[in-house]
């Protein structure tokens, strides 16, 4: 009898051991040893928990963020596939002596069948990370940050090592940061609703973009404002550069917009960099709406953008405006900025005949010369040309608000296991762990052409791919379809590992 509608039958495999649908993902554990990914885990983090090492239980996390997992429960897929579970297994052994072996196998109770942690260790695990101390801190109403415990700080520093090997491998003199938090929707009974409206979380992410990596991020409540205590994660940032970067740029959106961050840039109140440049946007008051009137017509400019060498004209124009802001206008020894307003034509926002407005726009609008416009503003320190530093600036809202969608549409930042704060954090922390290992990849192993690829095509072409599990004379092997193209490049991809490896920096 068939199956179904068309002339086909599943049936289970009949060998019971050897096949994986994850046999392009071993590579990513090649690069990981190479980075010192597992010693790196293990200096920082030691959570007593019985049974599963930290190494083996942040490897097993990381490897369910590349497969496409996004949940805790997924590690019964990560199980289920016993192909892959093998070379976990051969993995884990290698090097080892017999003594090492059995001392490994003490940490359980019973004897071991699992090769990656049931979901309830590793809810048991994150538990860890939660600082239920800080809860009691909490005032109902104001933004609160919990501290983290000395786990999650620990995950933070494993993540400077792995930006620590990429700088090593490819050393970049200027660091331009772009801050900027994304907002993470959950139903979770304890969270709290932030400004759009809705129950979420807002980590604050720092974005290294000539890395195209994630250097610092701070998990926070939903109703904790974008720019709060931002100035204070700057710093924590800084500390985290690698050796080798001697200058450092700063882009924020309007969140950044604060006197304090902008003169400790401005000033070189920094040990290690000194001045810091920065182009953030400004705030449109109605003070910079009034400077902005009293620009002539003949200090606006057309905005242009280039498309294949050829500059277009868009019908945006920005002009340098006079501008000081009542918070620092009254001392002399404050900081002096540039201020560039943008602006672009729009139509009538109201139908005639009728005397009240039609719309509420979310961004601010102005009159000019019986013309609506849309007015934006950027502050500044750097005397780049006015329209290479606008574009320059935008490029903030391309790359890092693209790698807030891969974090929680790519990864499993998007949907958080827990109602407790810190395992949320903790949970967060090794996404961000697991797509800087990915962009590692992209960047050392794979070649510039698997640059701009996400996750979804990544997984398509190279992850899941199947494959047979072979051991004979002490060797494991794993067997591909005959003629596929992606078997030269993950052979490709070892040797380029294996040189990282022999090279002087790694």
């Amino acid at each position: 009898m068939t199956q179904g509608v068309l002339p086909f039958k599943y049936e289970e495999e009949k060998r019971e051991r050897g096949m994986t649908s994850l046999g392009g993902l071993p590579v990513y554990l090649d690069l990981a040893t190479v980075m010192g990914l597992g010693e790196s885990i293990e200096r920082h983090l030691q959570i007593k928990q019985q049974g599963w090492t930290d190494r083996q239980m942040l490897m097993s996390l990381l490897m369910l963020n590349l497969a496409g997992g996004d949940c805790v429960e997924d590690m019964r897929k990560l199980e289920n596939d016993e192909g892959f579970c093998r070379v976990l297994e051969r993995i884990e052994q290698k090097g080892m002596k017999r003594c090492e072996r059995r001392l490994l196998s003490r940490r359980w109770r019973k004897e071991c069948k699992r090769c990656v942690p049931s979901s309830s260790s590793v809810f048991r695990y994150l538990s860890a990370f939660h600082n239920a101390a800080e809860e009691k801190k909490r005032v109902s109403g104001k933004a609160f940050i919990p501290a983290s415990n000395d786990y999650l700080r620990g995950l933070s520093k494993i993540n400077g090592e792995m930006i620590g090997f990429l700088q090593a491998q490819d050393c970049r003199e200027t660091a331009t940061l772009d801050q900027d938090a994304t907002l993470v929707s959950t139903s979770k009974a304890d969270a709290l609703y932030s400004y759009k409206g809705y129950k979420s979380y807002q980590p604050l992410n720092t974005w290294w973009y000539e890395h195209q990596a994630v250097l610092h991020t701070e998990f926070r409540d939903g109703n904790v404002p974008a720019g709060y205590e931002q100035l204070r994660v700057l710093k924590e940032s800084l500390s985290l550069l690698p050796v080798g970067v001697t200058k450092v740029r700063l882009r924020s959106d309007t969140a950044g917009y604060q006197h304090e961050l902008m003169k400790y840039c401005e000033m070189g109140e920094d040990e290690r960099f000194g001045r810091i440049e920065f182009a953030i946007g400004s705030d449109v008051t109605p003070e910079f709406k009034k400077a902005v009137m009293e620009t002539s017509e003949e200090d606006w400019h057309a905005l242009y953008k280039e498309y294949d060498g050829i500059r277009i004209k868009t019908n945006q124009e920005w002009a340098e405006v006079c501008f000081i802001p009542n918070a620092i206008g009254y001392s002399k020894k404050a900081p002096t900025y540039r201020y560039i307003a943008i602006r672009e034509a729009m139509g009538s926002v109201e139908l005639p005949e009728l005397e009240m407005p039609q719309q509420s726009l979310p961004f601010p609008t102005m009159k000019i010369s019986q013309q609506n416009y849309k007015v934006f503003g950027i502050v500044t320190n750097m005397d780049w040309e006015g329209e290479s530093l606008i574009h320059w600036h935008r490029k903030r809202c391309g790359k890092s608000e693209e790698a807030h969608s891969v974090m929680k549409e790519d990864f499993a930042g998007g949907k958080l296991p827990s109602g407790d704060f810190g395992e949320n954090a903790a949970w967060w922390w090794i996404m961000i762990l697991a797509m800087n290992l990915n962009t590692a990849m992209k960047r050392l192993a794979f070649g510039k052409g698997w640059l701009p690829k996400r996750m979804k095509a990544i997984r398509f072409s190279l992850i899941n791919i199947p494959g047979r599990i072979i051991e004979r004379s002490r060797e494991m092997f794993i067997r591909l379809s005959r003629d596929n193209p992606v078997t030269d490049l993950l052979i490709l991809a070892r040797s380029r590992i294996q040189e990282l490896c022999l090279s002087p920096s790694g």
